[in-house]
């Protein structure tokens, strides 16, 4: 993400200071900073990475199952208008109602044609 003010391996940097202030010297104190302030904050960011994980997990299988029902509407759709066009005919309002383009409507397709060979 654009504008972090951190680094992108600030845990591992974090648990690296966890684990030299505690051979310096656990009872080490600046300006009211203590190491457990340091754990509180490494144990939160587990935490939250966890929860990030999950919420990233669940908007998976959401997006899956959103897939999954936008193919069985497809379907349908495909299938409704393959009986309309067999019922009705390919140049049949019903047809055009129903989604398709009435042969009428289609333009001609035009070929390409060659270059000259000179």
């Amino acid at each position: 993400m654009a504008g972090r003010k951190f680094p992108p391996d600030i845990l591992d940097q974090a648990l690296n200071m966890q684990d030299a202030w505690a051979k310096i010297d656990e009872q080490l104190s600046v300006g009211g900073l203590k190491i457990g302030d340091l754990v509180m904050e490494i144990n939160q960011i587990h935490q939250a990475e966890a929860n990030v994980v999950s919420l990233e997990n669940d908007l998976t299988n959401m997006r899956n199952h959103r897939d999954a029902l936008c193919d069985s509407a497809w379907d349908k759709v495909r299938r409704m208008r393959a009986v309309i066009k067999g019922m009705y005919g390919f140049d049949s309002p019903q047809y055009e109602l129903a989604g398709g383009t009435r042969t009428s409507d289609r333009k001609t397709a035009r070929s390409a044609s060659p270059a000259p060979v000179e």
